[in-house]
């Protein structure tokens, strides 16, 4: 079993009561118009615009992400950039190959048919 008891403690509702109890009304209904009047603290302005400066900043940031993702097709593609002017079938498929051949086959390729 446990300790709680779901009824009211009359002693801790006393000392609420009594706690709570503003006493006099008029003091404190002065206390309550006193701190509205009172101009609001350069922070707490700034903290009230933080969040819809951080929530615009977000938003600009955004829209920006989406606009220069969406930039057109890029004039080349990079095995345009990569292959020879005077490109034949057999050197674009050596630059856009998967797998790369063995450099020596290339290389007695390079010098036996330069003869």
């Amino acid at each position: 079993m446990t300790p709680f008891d779901h009824r009211p403690d009359p002693r801790l509702g006393e000392a609420l009561r009594a706690a709570l109890e503003p006493g006099d009304q008029a003091a404190f209904v002065a206390r309550v118009v006193a701190a509205a009047a009172r101009p609001a603290r350069t922070l707490d302005v700034l903290a009230t615009w933080a969040r819809r400066g951080l929530a615009a900043a977000m938003a600009a940031a955004a829209v920006a992400g989406f606009l220069v993702g969406r930039g057109g097709e890029p004039a080349t593609i990079p095995e345009d950039t990569l292959a020879p002017t005077s490109a034949g079938a057999a050197s674009i498929a050596l630059v856009t190959a998967a797998r790369p051949p063995d450099a020596s086959v290339v290389f007695t390729t390079l010098v036996n048919g330069s003869r």
